[in-house]
């Protein structure tokens, strides 16, 4: 088999057009991607050829060489990597149907110079080059194996992949045919110095060809993470880390320290400024490569960092584990472990000096990363203590974003109790009935609306031996806390006073409602729903319900606020038997809209209707 077209994926066509009719500004990217899978492809092999030296052939020089030709306006990136068959070759260059590929195609808005920012995040760098070239020849021979392939393409939709007699050594060769409006990048000095600007990081030595046709190296190539931090620039920081993360934005921190102790290893890491584009995807992979003595070891499927910090990138090098180790030994390691527990601690105490010395920088890091963060929570080995100290939430009081310290911090006595209220929206809690009573006691409530924050509730009840309690709770007293003896014997009596009128809130609902009480939290609402203390919180048992989990709702508690004038109203008319049906029908019209402001469904929407209609009559229009 020697020639054979194909067309590309159906999805690849929205990212060629994307990058042909690019009105990105920066196409300098395409050679960061070039240059970036070049390195990849060299650090592969070099891994590979620990456990097979075969494979290098007696060739153990990696390096990556460009060169441009002015006249027939090309460039050429040539490596000696790993190298590509023709299967690698429809694999990699043919299809780009990947994990979070789709969610590239998915995000694409038609604003070009939007969408081109996504470039690289997806995994589809290599075909940024077509912002700047009409034609893409790929030549490569991959190590161990004879036959060398070609793969071309003009970018229109096919592409094809032949075999050739061309002498060729190891490696992948990349020829962009350059368009013609885009000649400036055939340009000798301006080339050198993208190579130089983007890739001094690479550990590989990169070459440029120069006008003479003498190979000149120019980049370090020397590891930056081996290098002290005082001769690290900022920019040579920013550039290594949109190397690493393939992505446009600058890091938010940049933590790289050498840990000397009980296990030797150098780290460079960082937190993106962005939203990274897979953070909750379904494979929730951490993107953290492990280098051993210098040596690419791998990316994936190493358990490097927790899965709450997957939103780290960059590179962690290990003087200590053996070169020959297997990705499956990896798995179950002591050393790695050492290691994670390590980074884990210094990425979460320098979070920690973050929100303390810069707390509205610190918010930017959590809108982006909060919710992947509290994942952590959820976990048994988790250290949940120093995960809560970095977590901030939603302050009802204060309309702002607190930590826990900060709410110990504000409470009154020594009595303290963290109160929560979680749903959607915080606007949307911060007018919800269930807190309005805490408020005008001038008693702070967090607003939680992350998903996982039902989960991590009911795995940390206490913060620094201080309960973390839900609002919707039945058995909360805002009497116990702040009214004197006087007031809380008045309403104790005014309690006794209304066990009739609890009587017929009971019998009018039924089974409904666990069970009716008189409300020692609300403050000007009627009526809401609260449960019981051992009983699954409103929004957790929704969720359940919503992925199938559990096959309904339980009967909820019904709390009444006596003072209201409804309620008023209705203690008034028990005994009237002319009144009995219009405040039975008012009875469930309370509890009906204590179910909806709760985001629990009506239970006979037909009859809400009805009632409510039925009420709108007597109102005179």
């Amino acid at each position: 088999m020697t020639l054979e077209k194909r067309k590309f994926d159906a999805e690849i066509g929205k990212v060629l057009n994307l990058m042909i009719h690019s009105l990105y500004t920066n196409k300098e990217i395409f050679m960061r991607e070039l240059i970036s899978n070049s390195s990849d492809a060299c650090d592969k092999l070099r891994y590979l050829s620990q456990t097979d030296n075969n494979l290098l052939d007696g060739n153990g020089d990696f390096k990556i060489v460009v060169s441009i030709d002015k006249e027939a306006r090309t460039i050429t990136v040539r490596d000696t990597g790993i190298g590509m068959n023709r299967d690698d070759l429809n694999e990699n260059l043919g299809t780009i149907a990947r994990s979070g590929t789709q969610r590239f195609i998915d995000q694409l808005s038609g604003d070009n110079k939007k969408d081109s920012h996504l470039i690289g995040q997806f995994g589809v760098g290599f075909y940024s080059s077509f912002m700047i070239a009409d034609q893409i020849t790929v030549t490569s021979r991959k190590a161990g194996e004879d036959k060398v392939c070609t793969w071309h393409s003009d970018g229109q939709g096919e592409y094809t992949v032949s075999d050739t007699d061309r002498e060729f050594t190891r490696g992948t060769e990349v020829v962009l045919h350059v368009k013609a409006d885009e000649e400036s990048f055939v340009d000798h000095f301006r080339i050198k110095h993208i190579i130089k600007s983007y890739s001094d990081h690479i550990a590989v030595p990169i070459y440029f060809v120069d006008q003479n046709g003498h190979e000149n190296q120019v980049n370090s190539s020397s590891a930056i993470w081996t290098r002290s931090k005082s001769e690290i620039s900022d920019e040579q920081y920013k550039e290594f880390y949109k190397s690493v993360s393939h992505a446009p934005d600058d890091p938010w921190l940049t933590i790289h320290n050498r840990n000397e102790g009980i296990v030797d290893f150098t780290n460079l890491l960082f937190i993106p400024s962005s939203k990274t584009f897979d953070l909750f995807h379904p494979d929730r992979k951490c993107r953290v490569k492990l280098y051993i003595k210098r040596v690419f070891i791998g990316d994936e499927n190493i358990d490097l960092i927790p899965q709450y910090l997957r939103f780290l990138r960059g590179v962690v090098d290990s003087d200590d584990l053996p070169l020959n180790v297997s990705r499956e030994t990896l798995q179950h390691n002591a050393t790695i472990d050492k290691i994670k527990k390590s980074i884990t601690k210094k990425v979460l105490s320098e979070l920690k000096k973050q929100k303390e010395t810069s707390f509205d920088k610190y918010q930017e890091f959590w809108n982006n990363f909060g919710g992947a963060l509290k994942e952590g929570l959820c976990e048994v080995t988790s250290d949940h203590e120093k995960l809560l100290e970095v977590c901030i939430f939603r302050s009802a009081l204060h309309d702002k974003m607190i930590s826990l310290d900060d709410y110990l911090a504000s409470c009154e006595g020594e009595d303290k109790t963290i109160y929560y209220l979680s749903g959607d929206n915080p606007e949307k809690l911060r007018n919800n009935p269930q807190i309005e009573g805490f408020l005008s006691k001038n008693i702070d409530v967090l607003l939680f609306t992350d998903t996982v924050d039902d989960f991590w509730v009911n795995v940390n009840g206490q913060y620094k031996e201080v309960e973390i309690k839900s609002v919707t709770r039945s058995d909360i007293d805002l009497s116990n806390s702040t009214d004197t003896i006087q007031e809380q014997e008045s309403k104790n009596a005014v309690e006794e006073d209304h066990v009739a009128l609890v009587k017929y809130f009971k019998e009018s609902l039924g089974n409904l409602v666990k069970d009716v009480t008189i409300s020692k939290k609300l403050a000007s609402s009627p009526a809401c729903l609260a449960v019981s203390g051992g009983s699954m919180d409103i929004r957790m048992e929704r969720y359940l319900i919503e992925q199938k989990q559990l096959a309904g709702a339980s009967a909820k508690i019904l709390e009444i606020n006596p003072n209201h004038h409804i309620i008023k109203k209705i203690s008034q008319e028990i005994d009237d038997h002319d009144k009995d049906r219009q405040n039975k029908e008012l009875v469930h019209l309370l509890y009906d809209q204590a179910c909806i402001i709760e985001g629990e469904p009506v239970y006979d929407v037909s009859a809400f209707s009805k009632r409510l209609n039925s009420l709108l009559e007597k109102v005179e229009l």
